[in-house]
């Protein structure tokens, strides 16, 4: 066992200590954006629109319920955690690299899921599967390394599961006092009835279709009144982040490093763009064109870290400096909140981790069945994976355990790795299919 935690150890270190992983996202966002023309910029537009419609067959998912997934998983405890953490570290300064990253980044998330369903297989009337693993397979002619990527992602869910359960928990035992087994147990019923309830659709598809708008318009609509009560403060907010990113004292100082990495790191490990995750979401949606679905799943990109983790840090830096100087995470987190919105905002706070963990759970719990399903075509092995996840909940509530979290930064490294190693070479294929979409599109503008 102690050998495998060093590997672990050491295989962690190398990918994200040594910042490789951080190169290797960046360099891609960079190939893709230009590769598609910036296609995020120049087709913003066109994305709403294919969201807007929420097309769909009778019992398809459509593009509009494969983005709440996408963002479920997305946007989770880390959207507050780890943007403080990233403006306690490198200061204000980071969250412009994090708009960098997110702009830039959109184009790499557009590029693998416009792949995943060029590469995906059907299953059933309108149901599909695909992800990493089918173009690997499919594509590549190599299943043995979309195996490889599959175990990986089950062990990162894993990980994320009980990391995201473990914030639910402690978050309610700081506000409230309330026992972190109790709390860990109604959780762990809450997903298990989630997960094995019976329905024609997919019960996680359904359930994340009324949490995600809830927690986003709910988050967004506190975080609005936070911006509109200090009106005044936000051109000097924006100016403090420019200035702390692109020089002044840091640059002197030589610590423009740190504001850069944070910032840029925050961006990576919260938007997903480049580790594949979003490809077992984008392949299920029931529609025709593959650079269809791949623009909708860019628009998730902008969606976690231009709104949702902007927010967050607007929270953070809009608030009174002698309140949350001194505190980190979600203590500073839940200062700053009700510095701005009085005592409410302790409750609020937990509310919206709540929402954001469960949202993850079981986004993660869901690609990881389509995971399970490239492994193994067996169906029973569905309820033992569904129970094995209930398990997981349970035991990251009530026990935070090193170990299995950085099995999940572990599984996102290697997942990372080989997504980016094999969507690269195949690029082309999803400018192509761009090139065709955005034809269709321009015949349609003129028979309007």
């Amino acid at each position: 066992m102690s050998l495998l935690v060093k590997v672990i150890e050491n295989v962690n270190t190398m990918l994200w200590g040594h910042n490789i992983l951080v190169v290797l996202l960046i360099g891609t966002a960079i190939y893709m954006t230009l590769r598609t023309r910036g296609m995020q910029f120049r087709l913003f537009k066109d994305i709403i629109g294919i969201l807007r419609k929420n097309e769909k067959s009778e019992n398809g998912i459509s593009s509009l319920e494969t983005f709440f997934l996408g963002t479920a998983c997305r946007v989770g405890a880390g959207n507050i955690t780890g943007v403080v953490a990233a403006v306690s570290v490198g200061g204000p300064g980071s969250i412009f690299w994090m708009w960098i990253v997110a702009l830039l980044g959109a184009a790499t998330s557009f590029i693998e899921s416009t792949l995943a369903v060029r590469y995906r297989t059907k299953v059933g009337y309108s149901e599909y599967r695909g992800g990493t693993p089918w173009i690997i397979e499919k594509r590549l002619n190599k299943k043995w390394l979309g195996v490889i990527y599959a175990l990986s992602s089950i062990v990162c869910y894993m990980g994320v599961i009980q990391v995201m359960s473990n914030s639910v928990t402690e978050s309610i035992n700081n506000a409230y006092g309330i026992s972190i087994k109790h709390i860990a147990i109604g959780l762990t019923i809450l997903v298990g009835v989630i997960l094995f309830a019976k329905s024609k659709k997919d019960t996680i598809i359904i359930a994340l279709n009324k949490i995600v708008p809830i927690m986003a318009i709910l988050y967004l609509a506190v975080v609005l009144y936070i911006l509109v009560t200090n009106f005044s403060l936000i051109p000097s907010m924006i100016a403090n982040i420019f200035r702390q990113a692109l020089g002044g004292k840091e640059l002197l100082g030589g610590g423009i490093g740190i504001v850069i990495m944070n910032g840029v790191r925050r961006g990576l490990f919260s938007n997903e763009a480049g580790s594949g995750n979003s490809n077992y979401a984008a392949a299920v949606a029931d529609v025709e064109e593959p650079a269809k679905q791949g623009m909708v799943q860019a628009l998730g990109v902008f969606m976690d870290t231009l709104i949702v983790c902007s927010a967050t840090a607007f929270v953070v830096l809009l608030a009174k400096e002698e309140v949350i100087v001194g505190k980190t995470g979600m203590a500073l987190f839940q200062a700053a909140i009700r510095d701005h919105i009085g005592w409410y905002g302790i409750p609020f706070s937990v509310v919206i981790l709540f929402f954001f963990s469960l949202s993850t759970i079981l986004g993660v719990a869901y690609y990881g069945k389509n995971a399970i399903a490239f492994i193994s075509r067996f169906q029973f092995l569905n309820p033992i994976y569904y129970a094995i996840v209930v398990l997981m909940v349970y035991i990251g509530g009530v026990e935070h355990n090193e170990f299995v979290w950085s099995l999940a930064d572990f599984g996102l490294g290697i997942m990372t790795v080989i997504n980016i190693l094999c969507i690269v070479p195949l690029a082309g294929e999803a400018v192509s299919e761009l090139q065709q979409y955005e034809e269709k599109l321009k015949k349609e503008k003129l028979t309007r």
